[in-house]
């Protein structure tokens, strides 16, 4: 027993001092974490500059784009073909996906044989040998064989007769311009058939179908087998947007965003980059951490100097590795009581599966026995334990190489999210990786040592690279049918300049309508009367109050006006919160609460002794009567004061004030916030006779001459015209134009029938439209994998302010699903390309339809004047003008079409509704002064 224990103990120790010795040996194979990390970052920068347009010819990892845009979202279905060529194999498989949860997807494969002769370039087919002809047939010669292949597997399967979607995995390096084009760099894998390097593989097989003629095929996608990999597990998990084969060859893509790849157009969505990562280290970048048996195996390749990182980690190289360590180290006395066998010289005589077998915890150290008892060596127990630790160092080093590229790959997407913690799904494929077995955990242990802070799935492909052709191929379909659809769909949207200049023709009709009197009463665009008959002239002085109501808040203002050289305008005010009792109390109780807020700023100025002028901004339809009487039509907003409608505000403000008995003010003006904004743009531009409001609401108002107004008295001189523009088509008249989105958010509205213009073009209402489409695209399955959320259903969900964001051109499409998120969508990169294109064009078409409008202004007033070209500004105002990052320009360029006699210039108010309001009051005071009448 004792004897035993000795003999184990002695046996632990020779084998611990055994291990020790090797390890000091291959030393220079066994990296630190610091080490894997270094590495990881080299590789980053290789990543940079193959993505870069600058450094990208001569990078060697090359990142090439495969023009693969998206990856599976569930929605797929449909009969496809895949056809897998990258060996002396090549397979056709038969792929349908439904929506069967079960069996979603269904295959059929047959597997075809690639004769040598067509696989070097050589063979009998060669029909044009004797015209002299010979390398033009010989590229035929192997897509031939494809195009038959192709044919007989039809046949089988009797779908001869139908043009089906057909995906091909081509597995050699490829150059592509398009997902269905791939210009081949260069062969590998002993293929070596002559003249078709440089030409497209498409091309070349759809000739070799057409030839035959007796069946068609829709060559959609060529794809090569990592992409493939990673198409396959995307379809069952669609977080995957990394792929790796880790088998014969070594490679890997993943998911990049477009705005990065220099050398594709667009920086909209993301895009599958083909990094044929073997290269990395072609250009000396991982010189110090190879070895010289790394050396010496690039030395007897095929080709010496390129792919150096493959020759490190890949399946093919790895048992080589082992046989040249085992070579030096009996050479040098430490294996095999220095015995060497012809069959340790010869090349390929360890293999790759020979090292997973030897690395197997149970019976690994009797397989090592058989391999290198055929080898000839006469091996000990403690020879068969060190080349096991050789076997195990060697394929270490492969999975942490592969751990630090994988790692630089994860750390660049967590980069491109700007998230905390990414979490994504790595497909992968390969014998290395499928048959080794410590090789999986290891890759995994190093990763997550590597990429602390992510958690990543490692889902191994099932069906290879052919089920993922399949899969590119039902995506670039689906897409391809979604694209139309969505296009067709935001077609309506899309207006042409015979459409603009027709709603321009039609605002210019209504316009008549509202200003005569025989059809103003039934007219939609009201044209009322403002009573404002001049634009501020530099002469204005005095100290002005102003009041501003429009909403759930109301501002008192002070505002002090200078003439003379140093004019000036300064303003004070003081925002005071209106209570939803108040707003749906009695009119007294509101006008109380008003001259309650007056009483309260005037004692905070400190300037209640004063009787001052003052402008009351009422951003309510009033019928005006003069410049100082506007009868409310009806509230808006969600006011519902009793006793106001029909009544005269400025009486029931004057009433109000004498009720309290504690100042006196000289109610001047009542007025329209568009009418303030072009006279506080007046006052700084005096060519400005236009005002325009493109915010919440739309509205327009501009100097007429009073002779076209024909329910005012007199024929002298211009006065200002409050459009009232937001009912234009309430008649019907805009119908043509308006969807069944626009349709939807007028019956949902609290106005339905009323204000179709302004649902059409205001920022109330631009959000709701998109909503409505967003819920169709949905239910047809084009968003939000066909889920429509309780948020989606939510009225007033899309506001104005993140369709801006939305739209903005600094934003990556990340921060847009950000946004999307934030509003409870939980949307994919594709969705938010589709949401960003539907703001986009619902935006537009508000900017256009707005511009119609401008533009019958502007040349209405042209006309009127008898002009050839006219000179003119527009003050305008509105969060959607200011805020919005494509709304203004587009507006501005509408009219510069539809107005070509017109030079319009556009100017922002500041603060229209309060400095415009005393500015109107300053005019009128003014006015009253010319016209000699007393206050």
């Amino acid at each position: 027993m004792i004897a035993a224990q000795l003999l184990a103990y002695y046996f632990t120790e020779l084998k611990d001092d055994q291990l020790k010795k090797i390890d000091k040996y291959l030393y220079s194979m066994r990296f630190s974490d610091e080490t894997l990390k270094d590495i990881m970052n080299r590789f980053r920068r290789e990543l940079e500059n193959g993505l870069s347009r600058e450094t990208s010819p001569t990078a060697t990892v090359k990142m090439l784009p495969t023009f693969v845009r998206s990856i599976p979202d569930g929605s797929e279905k449909g009969d496809f073909i895949a056809l897998d060529l990258g060996g002396s194999n090549f397979r056709i498989l038969r792929v349908k996906v439904t929506q069967d949860k079960k069996q979603p997807v269904q295959m059929e494969s047959q597997v075809y044989e690639t004769p040598d002769d067509i696989i070097h370039g050589s063979g009998t087919q060669c029909v044009t040998a004797c015209l002299g002809a010979l390398s033009l047939s010989l590229p035929l010669q192997l897509f031939d064989h494809v195009a038959e292949c192709l044919g007989d597997f039809m046949e089988k399967q009797k779908i001869k007769d139908k043009k089906l979607p057909v995906g091909f995995t081509f597995s050699f390096p490829c150059l592509q311009t398009k997902l269905d084009e791939a210009v081949l760099l260069s062969w590998a894998k002993k293929f070596k058939a002559s003249g078709v390097e440089g030409l497209d593989v498409v091309k070349l097989l759809n000739k070799a179908i057409r030839k035959r003629g007796d069946y068609e095929a829709d060559i959609m996608a060529v794809v090569n087998d990592t992409v493939g990999t990673m198409m396959t597990c995307g379809f069952d998990d669609q977080r995957c947007e990394v792929g790796i084969i880790i088998g014969t060859g070594t490679n890997a893509c993943y998911m990049e965003e477009l705005r990065h790849i220099d050398l594709v157009e667009g920086d909209e969505g993301r895009m599958c980059i083909n990094t044929e990562w073997g290269a990395f280290g072609d250009n000396g970048s991982i010189e110090d951490i190879r070895t010289e048996f790394d050396r010496e195996i690039d030395r007897g390749s095929l080709n010496p100097g390129k792919q150096l990182f493959e020759k490190m980690a890949s399946g093919m190289y790895v048992g080589e590795l082992v046989r040249l360590i085992l070579v030096k180290m009996a050479k040098e006395g430490l294996l095999f009581e220095g015995r060497i066998t012809p069959e340790l010289l010869t090349r390929g005589k360890i293999e790759t599966k020979h090292v997973s077998a030897i690395e197997k915890t149970k019976e690994g150290l009797k397989k090592c026995m058989e391999v290198l008892t055929r080898l000839g060596v006469e091996p000990s127990d403690e020879d068969c334990l060190a080349v096991q630790h050789v076997c195990t160092i060697v394929s270490f080093r492969s999975a942490n190489l592969i751990s630090a590229t994988l790692g630089g790959i994860l750390s660049r997407l967590k980069e491109n999210k700007g998230v905390a913690r990414l979490r994504t799904t790595v497909g992968i494929d390969g014998s290395l990786y499928k048959m080794h077995p410590q090789y999986a955990r290891r890759l995994h242990k190093t990763v997550r040592r590597l990429v602390p802070d992510s958690d990543v799935r490692f889902m191994l492909s099932e069906s290879g690279s052919a089920k993922g052709a399949a899969m590119v191929t039902a995506v670039a379909y689906r897409l391809t049918e979604q694209t139309r659809q969505i296009q067709e769909t935001l077609a309506e949207f899309r207006l042409n300049e015979a459409q603009l200049l027709e709603v321009k023709k039609r605002m210019t009709a209504e316009m008549e309508r509202g200003l005569k009197e025989s059809s103003h009463r039934e007219a939609t665009v009201k044209m009322l009367p403002t009573f404002v008959r001049s634009t501020p002239d530099g002469t204005e002085n005095g100290d002005f109050l102003a009041l501003d109501l429009g909403g759930t808040n109301f501002r008192v203002l002070l505002v002090k006006i200078r003439s003379g050289k140093r004019r000036s305008v300064e303003m004070h005010n003081k925002i005071y919160a209106i209570p939803v009792e108040v707003m749906q109390g009695t009119g007294e109780e509101l006008f109380d609460h008003i001259v309650h807020c007056i009483s309260d700023f005037l004692d905070y100025m400190g300037i209640k002794g004063a009787r001052l002028p003052l402008g009351f901004t009422f951003s309510f339809p009033c019928h005006q009567t003069s410049l100082d009487a506007g009868t409310l039509v009806t509230w808006t907003k969600g006011f519902k004061a009793t006793d106001c409608e029909g009544e005269d505000v400025v009486e029931l403000l004057r009433d109000a004030i004498k009720r309290k008995e504690e100042f006196e003010l000289d109610v001047v003006a009542i007025v329209n916030d568009t009418v303030g904004t072009m006279m506080t743009c007046a006052y700084e531009e005096p060519t400005c006779e236009v005002g325009l409001i493109a915010g919440t609401g739309s509205n327009a108002c501009y100097m007429e001459e009073v002779k076209n107004i024909e329910i005012v008295e007199g024929s002298e001189g211009r006065m200002c015209v409050n459009m009232e523009w937001g009912a234009f088509g309430d008649n019907g008249c805009l119908d043509d134009i308006r969807t069944t989105y626009d349709q939807a958010v007028d019956e949902n509205s609290l106005n339905e029938g009323k204000q179709r213009y302004e649902k059409m073009c205001s920022g109330m209402y631009l959000g709701e439209i998109v909503r409505q489409i967003l819920i169709d695209l949905t239910k047809r399955g084009f968003l939000f994998r066909g889920q429509i959320s309780e948020t989606l259903k939510t009225r007033g969900i899309f506001e104005t302010k993140f369709l801006s964001q939305i739209e903005s051109d600094r934003l990556a499409l990340l921060q847009v699903r950000a946004i999307l998120q934030q509003l409870g969508l939980d949307s994919t990169c594709d969705d938010s390309i589709i949401v960003k294109e539907v703001c986009g064009t619902v935006s537009r078409r508000a900017a256009q339809i707005c511009g119609a409008g401008m533009a019958a202004v502007v040349d209405k007033i042209r006309d009127n004047r008898g002009l050839d070209r006219l000179d003119i500004t527009v003050g305008v105002d509105g969060t959607l003008y200011k805020l919005h990052p494509h709304f203004s320009p587009i507006f501005q360029q509408t009219v510069k079409e539809l107005a070509p006699k017109c030079d319009v210039n556009f100017l922002l108010s500041e603060d229209g509704s309060g400095k415009g309001a005393a500015l109107i009051t300053a005019v009128g005071c003014r006015q009253r002064e010319r016209e000699g009448q007393q206050p």
